[in-house]
């Protein structure tokens, strides 16, 4: 069979996505432990959530400005984009995220949360009649979920935790999908950047005005094994976690589709439970990572369905 030289492009578009969305996924995965490091210092979650994503605005802006190259009407072409960015895909999804890690488990608000892919290929197939494989893979991956919530007796279960949980799947799903709108006008990083800094700026409006606490402190933070200044998770939460994150994720989805980026996400999970255990000594349930694995088992059906349905 030959190889085109169209073929071997998109082989190369598919690994740069790959590799944008593992990158990402490793990014994002330490911002749940950071962070409730910083919340068991004293700091509210929104407070946390503020910081962070300002942090990373002020990391993105000289990149985004420069992307720019002086044409500001690319900003208000995307308005729309940008804001809804900002207040669902980062702050909405984050706050709930850290309001979910402030009650309950990291390791079972971050498998909930990770059943966003789920969501994605719900909301993507709405507009087409479902076949067998995404049926039985979103039956699957409900299941995983009842595990991984784990409510039987004697299990002291957060349901305000499980809420926000929930909450911050839905996010994580909107974060996919609109993450890969305007690719061919609107640069990745300006994207990341406008959608960070809007973020940021109505959490602490929200702060402000006492429909969000809004507090923090400059007391040393405590993890498993080491203690360090504030300041250390803040600079790392910002820079990696949300700069590094949301720009590479970004890459990631426009390269490969909102599927296939949501999909490779997943690799957040065990990511992310390494850095659970490294720092804050924690670790699921047995019967959990059960529902984790079943919620991977689901998408990778449905994978493979919309693999065979094209």
């Amino acid at each position: 069979m030959t190889v085109t030289t169209s073929d071997l492009a998109a082989r190369q578009r598919v690994r740069s996505g790959v590799v944008c969305a593992v990158v990402s996924a490793a990014s994002f995965a330490a911002s749940g432990p950071l962070a409730r490091g910083l919340m068991d210092a004293g700091w509210s979650s929104a407070a946390v959530v503020a910081v962070r994503v300002l942090v990373g605005a002020v990391a993105l802006a000289p990149i985004a400005v420069r992307q720019l190259r002086g044409d500001w009407r690319i900003l208000r072409r995307n308005a729309s984009l940008i804001s809804a960015y900002g207040l669902i895909a980062v702050a909405g999804t984050q706050l709930a995220y850290f309001n979910a890690v402030a009650r309950m488990n990291v390791g079972v608000a971050l498998l909930i949360q990770f059943a966003s892919p789920i969501a994605v290929v719900a909301w993507l197939w709405l507009r087409h009649r479902p076949g067998a494989a995404t049926l039985a893979g979103g039956t699957i991956g409900l299941a995983g979920l009842v595990l991984v919530i784990d409510p039987h007796p004697g299990l002291s279960t957060s349901w305000p935790g499980i809420a926000w949980a929930l909450l911050s799947m839905a996010g994580g799903a909107a974060y996919f999908l609109l993450s890969a709108r305007a690719g061919g006008t609107l640069p990745g990083t300006v994207l990341a950047a406008g959608g960070v800094l809007v973020g940021g700026l109505m959490l602490l409006v929200a702060g402000a005005i006492g429909v969000v606490p809004l507090h923090a402190g400059t007391e040393q933070v405590v993890f498993h094994n080491f203690t360090t200044p504030w300041w250390v998770p803040v600079l790392v939460l910002g820079t990696v976690t949300a700069a590094l994150a949301y720009v590479s994720g970004i890459a990631a989805t426009r390269l490969i589709g909102s599927r296939l980026a949501s999909f490779t996400a997943l690799l957040e999970v065990p990511a992310a439970l390494a850095f659970i255990w490294a720092l804050l000594g924690e670790a699921p349930h047995a019967i959990q990572l059960l529902g984790g694995a079943l919620i991977l088992a689901g998408v990778v059906v449905v994978r493979r369905g919309e693999n065979t349905g094209h």
